[in-house]
């Protein structure tokens, strides 16, 4: 008698449970992404035996990667897992296929980009003229610039996130490096 009395408790115990869990529709959930803190815009003057100035973020430090044929260095972001890469050239009557070259490395990108809008740069009393172009959807590399005074110098920059490319987690990043790769064509100055 005492079995019958615990497996009928039991019972009763495991279907109350049951049904009182039951009430709840089961509701699958988003996936979420990490909170992305991006620093204070706030820059300096980088001065340096490079043939141009120009103001990086207080949050970047450059990295000197080669001098080979031109000068080639990264602006890196540790806290946003992130790089520009950025190469200069001296420009010797090679003009054309200096943007040639970058407008390959552009076109990279092509395959898994939805769009590639680009925005001229013009700033006549400084002689730096350029484009940046935004490359849209996950891709490696969703901002490239170039920036030259057509005579002397010419300057090529991608940016690149560290990590899987999804620009919508990515968004916060991928907004304040755009305004800092603007901040840094605008301020750039030929020695």
């Amino acid at each position: 008698m005492k079995k019958f009395k615990a497996i009928g408790l039991s019972l009763w115990l495991s279907l109350s449970l049951t049904l009182s869990s039951c009430h709840k529709t089961a509701m699958p959930r988003p996936y979420g992404y990490y909170r992305i803190t991006v620093p204070e815009a706030a820059y300096t003057s980088m001065q340096s035996a490079y043939p141009f100035t120009l103001e990086l973020s207080q949050s970047a430090q450059v990295v000197e990667v080669s001098k080979d044929k031109g000068i080639w260095f990264n602006i890196h972001y540790p806290s946003l897992n992130a790089d520009i890469h950025c190469s200069y050239y001296p420009v010797r009557g090679n003009l054309r296929e200096l943007t040639d070259d970058a407008m390959e490395f552009l076109h990279k990108h092509i395959s898994q980009a939805s769009a590639i809008p680009s925005q001229d740069f013009v700033n006549d009393e400084a002689r730096v003229y350029g484009a940046l172009f935004h490359v849209e959807g996950n891709t490696a590399s969703p901002y490239q610039f170039f920036v030259t005074d057509s005579t002397h110098h010419f300057l090529r920059g991608a940016v690149y996130c560290n990590c899987r490319p999804n620009s919508d987690s990515l968004q916060p990043v991928l907004d304040y490096l755009q305004e800092d790769v603007i901040h840094l064509m605008e301020t750039i100055q030929w020695k």
